[in-house]
């Protein structure tokens, strides 16, 4: 079952067709990664499905709604969240305080009702306490709680922007170069948490990544963009050997270490 159907979705900048005509579903409870080279369209495909972007052309459906054209924070309401490749967006606040950011939709408490801590205030500040101590268990940064985001090491950095992810309640989690500047121990924690994203959280999961050790190992299916366009689609294996995607972005050396 389709949990997001994109049609025809296309933006231009200037006359460059940044994304042109890009069919893509993404099938719920799969693990589905995006590559190509850079400048492919990669993270311009991602800023229109999560809003950051409006679509000159195309239709998105997720979950039986009609996203097209509807802003990001609406979106994200229902149930589609996005991380971004920047690490500092959290920087000045601790690990636990950022996470706690990430419930602000479940939030509906009144400023005069949080003044005068009000038992409605005070119910929400409670849950999303006890919440935010739950994603920071599962994703492992319990310990780390109190640090500032800017002390965190690299790795860590990239894991506190999936828990903040994860705290939104994502039906869909949409990763944009997770992996980016992590060593081989981060890399595998980040996928066992991915799995476990899936496996135990029930959220399907769609990721920009450039490690293609990463892709291979993860991934359900992937699909491959090149100068705005879909070229290729399909399970892992068949990508490592698709001749398109092997002159187009993961050279002959790649392909034949694969076999």
């Amino acid at each position: 079952m389709s949990l997001l159907q994109v049609s025809e979705l296309g933006i231009d900048f200037g006359g460059l067709k940044a994304v042109n005509g890009v069919d893509m579903n993404i099938k719920e409870g799969e693990i589905l990664s995006i590559i190509g080279p850079n400048g492919a369209g990669k993270t311009t495909l991602f800023n229109l499905i999560s809003g950051f972007l409006k679509p000159n052309k195309g239709r998105m459906i997720f979950d039986g709604t009609e996203l097209t054209g509807m802003p990001a924070h609406r979106i994200a309401t229902h149930g589609l969240v996005r991380t971004f490749q920047k690490t500092n967006l959290f920087s000045e606040v601790t690990v636990r305080e950022g996470v706690a950011m990430g419930f602000h939709k479940s939030r509906h408490a009144g400023l005069l009702s949080v003044l005068f801590n009000g038992r409605e205030a005070r119910a929400e500040i409670r849950e999303v306490k006890c919440r935010t101590k739950e994603v920071l268990d599962f994703v492992g940064l319990a310990s780390l709680a109190d640090y500032r985001g800017k002390n965190l090491p690299y790795g860590k950095q990239r894991m506190l922007a999936v828990a903040v992810a994860l705290a939104a309640e994502p039906k869909l989690l949409m990763l944009d170069e997770p992996a980016t500047g992590m060593n081989p121990n981060e890399s595998q924690e980040l996928m066992n948490l991915i799995h476990r994203l899936r496996d135990e959280k029930k959220i399907t999961i769609c990721l920009i990544e450039h490690n293609m050790n990463v892709v291979i190992k993860i991934s359900d299916r992937i699909v491959v963009m090149n100068c705005g366009k879909k070229v290729a689609e399909g399970l892992p294996q068949e990508i490592t050997t698709n001749d398109i995607v092997i002159e187009a972005y993961l050279g002959r050396g790649f392909a034949n270490a694969q076999n």
